[in-house]
């Protein structure tokens, strides 16, 4: 990271406070959390201490005052630890800017300190049995009936689900206004009926980060809780935001990148082959210096958009490139990497091995790569006319 730009020495400090709690509470435990497929609940509060959550949100609601330099920061440093149980690039990363961007004063005032201190975790609900990155074909309804929404319908592949003490649920208040209809409620789980979770679900990687259904049987949730001054926002809201998700991602997988390249270095300059290091063959020099190429040029792209997400001027379609180049680019880096490491590649013991799991769904998440290709074929075609 010091080799960014926007890397400063107070922004250096603070990654070093994150590297050592990494090392301190999240590596000796990871594999631990993944055998039982969740974090402790207690890591949650360590963080939230450490001031690890929140960290871009403002001081006056619990947050570290930082920007969104320091979420890249935190999300980059974890793909590089290979500790991705900590499901913070939802919890800081979008819901808690969800709350701070659209939010009352009251639920700010209700929500944000507790999210910062790790006693409310927090999930974002949208994908759905039938409806994933066609966010309007989602078919969770919530009627309002007096003071509360009755909700019904059910969300799965959601991030820290099983955990998740406030979770911003995507409904449908009014089916027949398309996107105009959709609207986001904040569901306190410990505060209503009718909330249950389901299993939690068996990922090809990212054993440690708890992913889950969540069902709503006649959830009762208070009008109170509505995102936003008004019904039908939520299609809004959420546009506005992906972008931030996006680009999280794209950094998630920067990181994932140098890992896979300073693993295979370490490993071709000690594996002896015919007499050999397999660093001194020149197919490996050139392998390697290929990844290296491609991941230097997707840092210099995803420097940019975190420069210009950060100043409030990063457009959507932007976004959509950097989310779609730096997942399938680190995916060709990794499977590089994986290859010259042979058999050993494959063995789960060594970090490339856990690499290539978890990076594969960074191609799917936020918005599947085709659909990001879509989005920038869409802004191609208004330029043109």
């Amino acid at each position: 990271m010091s080799q960014s730009p926007w890397m400063t020495p107070e922004l250096e400090n603070f990654r070093d406070n994150v590297r050592r709690f990494y090392d301190k509470e999240l590596v000796p435990n990871e594999e631990r959390w993944g055998r039982q497929q969740h974090v402790d609940r207690e890591v949650w509060r360590k963080a939230g201490a450490a001031g690890l959550l929140c960290v871009g949100i403002s001081e006056e609601y619990g947050g570290g005052g930082g920007n969104f330099m320091h979420e890249a920061i935190l999300f980059y440093e974890q793909t590089l630890a290979i500790v991705p149980g900590l499901g913070n690039g939802v919890h800081t990363g979008i819901v808690a800017h969800y709350l701070e961007n659209f939010g009352t004063e009251a639920q700010k005032q209700q929500w944000l300190p507790r999210m910062a201190s790790g006693d409310l975790v927090g999930a974002l609900a949208i994908s759905e049995p039938g409806a994933g990155s066609d966010v309007q074909a989602i078919q969770t309804r919530a009627v309002r009936r007096d003071d509360h929404y009755v909700v019904n319908g059910a969300k799965t592949f959601i991030s820290n689900g099983q955990l998740a003490d406030l979770v911003c649920v995507v409904v449908k208040t009014d089916p027949s206004a398309g996107s105009r209809g959709i609207s986001l409620l904040m569901v306190e789980t410990a505060k209503v009926q009718g909330f249950r979770r389901g299993r939690v679900l068996d990922k090809i990687g990212m054993h440690a980060q708890d992913t889950s259904e969540l069902f709503f049987d006649d959830m009762r949730v208070p009008c109170a809780n509505l995102l936003g001054p008004e019904e039908g926002q939520g299609f809004r809201q959420l546009m506005k935001e992906l972008p931030r998700e996006r680009v999280v991602t794209a950094m998630s997988a920067q990181g994932s990148m140098d890992r896979a390249i300073a693993e295979t270095l370490a490993y071709a300059r000690q594996r002896k082959l015919f007499g050999d290091t397999l660093f001194d063959f020149q197919n490996t020099r050139f392998k390697l210096a290929e990844c290296q190429t491609k991941a230097t040029v997707s840092r210099a792209f995803i420097d940019r958009c975190i420069d210009q997400l950060a100043r409030g001027e990063l457009d959507a379609t932007t976004a959509a490139m950097a989310k779609w180049w730096c997942t399938q680019t680190c995916g060709e880096i990794v499977d590089e990497c994986l290859q010259l490491h042979g058999g050993y590649g494959y063995m789960t013991e060594y970090p490339i091995a856990r690499i290539y799991q978890n990076v594969r769904i960074g191609r799917i998440l936020a918005g599947s790569n085709e659909v990001m290709k879509e989005l920038v074929a869409r802004d191609m075609r208004r330029a043109s006319e």
